[in-house]
């Protein structure tokens, strides 16, 4: 059944409401195989907890998947858990015996000729009208009917003998499989579940599970092997390649600020607000009430760009102070009092900038929300940090910078005719 809400921003309940509110009312079904509810009010495909299971043994497969579904069930914010191995309806197993295929029997020739009496094999088709007619040729209705006839049909040689069906082969019952899936040659079975985001985040269950849970049904079931896949695996992969972007922008960042001041060591104190500024936008969203996103990764990354702009000021006016010959604890007080209107008006007018977002309502503006969130509360947490801890690193820079350059001195020794320098004392 599928249901479709309108899009007023007016509507009394969300789509994620809905589904739980149905979930809810339908309650548990004893026997039932399957039941999901789903709401499409979310980024990426497919539910955001899936494992792959796979592996040569079937029976190791649904074993180490049943645990693994039992062990999901624990957790908290956890529903709809699926298991692909779920068995299909009943079937008959057949198996050659070693003295048919002495007489040129193969499982493949049994098989065939099974489902020839059976279920029939095509002999011409008709052609009546516009429709085609197939002609099958089979056993009689009252000669397939039961497992009886099956082991009462006769079974011809390649020779062309006919012998008894019960003399080349055997009947057994078991389970079916409604689809059996494959990577890299080897079965798979695959075990998923739906999440509630303000409870737990799939990461943390993901984390859990494959360094936790895994390890020991693995070791219990050999031959298994693990892995995601979905939107576990998807977010992985964004995650792992939103770390390399990041780095790579703290290399660039780097680069472009070191390059015009011509030092090492500047860059990096320019950059050590980036960690402040990144707890703010935690903080934000703590305040927002808003987990992160995606999208808030994304503004983690502009903010990154964005609250250097402070200490970047501030660090310029104090080289530009120094070159007119203001001594260094003057120049790092007169940069925070000569540019805090500057840092102040920057960093709030970019915050307030981004207020109408903030407090959008619309369903369209909840997906750049975060990103917003993160942007805004992270600069101006910078900001106040900046005012404080810019001025206090250069003059940790500087101490250190003149503590090099006495035990330096120190280890050269004496020059002739001068006196020996005392050794640092710290």
């Amino acid at each position: 059944m599928f249901v479709e809400i309108p899009m007023d921003t007016n509507r009394p309940y969300e789509m994620n409401e809905i589904s739980d509110l149905w979930r809810n009312s339908v309650g548990e079904i004893p026997g039932l195989k399957e039941l999901q509810f789903e709401a499409a009010g979310h980024v990426g495909g497919g539910p955001p907890l899936s494992f792959r299971l796979s592996g040569p043994d079937y029976d190791r497969l649904e074993g180490a998947a049943a645990e693994l579904a039992e062990e999901l069930a624990n957790y908290e914010g956890v529903f709809d858990i699926t298991n692909s191995a779920t068995a299909g309806g009943d079937e008959i197993k057949l198996t050659i015996k070693p003295e048919a295929e002495a007489l040129g029997l193969t499982m493949s020739s049994l098989g065939r000729q099974v489902r020839q009496a059976f279920y029939g094999e095509e002999a011409q088709r008709i052609q009546r009208g516009k429709d085609e007619l197939k002609v099958m040729v089979r056993y009689p209705i009252e000669e397939r009917r039961s497992v009886a006839d099956l082991e009462n049909m006769r079974i011809r040689t390649p020779s062309g003998d006919e012998v008894p069906f019960q003399s080349v082969a055997e009947v057994s019952f078991g389970k079916g499989y409604s689809s059996v899936s494959r990577l890299n040659r080897e079965r798979t079975v695959t075990v998923s579940a739906n999440i509630d985001p303000t409870l737990v985040e799939p990461q943390e269950i993901i984390k859990s599970v494959t360094q936790d849970f895994l390890p020991g049904v693995l070791a219990r079931y050999p031959g298994v092997q693990s892995g995601l896949e979905g939107a576990s695996e998807e977010e992985s992969e964004f995650l792992r390649d939103l770390s390399i972007a990041f780095i790579a922008a703290l290399f660039l960042i780097y680069a472009l600020i070191a390059v015009p001041l011509h030092s090492y060591g500047q860059p990096l104190l320019i950059m050590s607000v980036i960690p402040f500024g990144l707890i703010g936008a935690v903080v934000g969203h703590i305040i927002m009430d808003m987990a992160i996103s995606m999208f808030s990764l994304f503004g983690l990354i502009a903010l990154a760009g964005v609250v250097v702009n402070d200490s970047l000021i501030m660090v310029d006016f104090i080289n530009k102070s120094r070159v007119k010959g203001v001594a260094i604890r003057e120049a790092v007080i007169e940069s925070g009092t000569a540019r805090f209107r500057a840092i102040v008006l920057t960093s709030f007018t970019t915050a307030a900038g981004l207020m109408p977002i903030l407090f959008e309502t619309s369903t369209q503006a909840t997906y750049v929300m975060p990103t917003a969130v993160s942007i805004s509360f992270g600069i101006v947490f910078a900001t106040v940090i900046t005012l404080f801890l810019i001025p206090a690193l250069y003059m940790l820079q500087e101490d250190g910078f003149a503590a090099a350059r006495r035990f330096k001195s120190w280890l050269s020794g004496p020059q002739a005719g001068a006196e020996a320098p005392e050794p640092p004392t710290s």
